[in-house]
């Protein structure tokens, strides 16, 4: 699933079906995308700040709130600490995210114990995976290969140890 298809199942749950609302939240999560950052699950719920319904969108890094002419609203899985459902006879299911950012809560969220599982799945699985390492800026690779023919030189490293480490460096 792709993120055009994530949202655009989540708008037609909300009920939204202006095409230009959709475009601009593909484009906005488009735009703050981290690397390697993937679609999981969508579907559409009310932030108590909000009269309409929004589009809530888990991904393999954050849990976002969408909703149009407004900037996602973010919560990082890695903080996450629980999700929580609890059905009220106003506000229908009511979604309750914790995290160590604070705590989140959207109300008619459309199959909220389904979502709030594949919420916790995924933060476990964002809290166990290692980051990636941040691949070197251009001025640090050069200072780091440097110091390499450095040691190289002076002949603490063999060409094969050399060798190996140039290519950890470079990918």
């Amino acid at each position: 699933m792709d993120w055009t298809d994530l949202i655009d199942t989540a708008f037609k749950v909300a009920g939204n079906s202006n095409r230009a609302n959709r475009a601009e939240a593909v484009r906005t999560v488009e735009a703050a995308v981290v690397d390697g950052e993937e679609p999981v699950a969508s579907t559409a719920g009310r932030h108590p700040d909000h009269f309409r319904r929004g589009v809530l969108v888990l991904t393999t890094h954050r849990l976002l709130f969408l909703k149009d002419g407004k900037p996602p609203v973010p919560v990082p899985l890695t903080a996450v600490t629980d999700a929580t459902v609890a059905r009220t006879k106003f506000n229908g299911e009511v979604l309750t995210v914790v995290a160590l950012t604070g705590s989140h809560r959207f109300e008619d969220v459309i199959k909220a114990e389904p979502f709030a599982e594949r919420i916790r799945e995924t933060a476990q699985v964002a809290r166990t995976t290692p980051p990636p390492a941040p691949a070197p800026s251009g001025d640090r690779l050069v200072d780091q290969l440097e110091r390499l023919a450095a040691l190289r030189a002076s002949g603490a490293l063999t060409d094969e140890e050399f060798s190996r480490a140039k290519q950890r460096l470079i990918g």
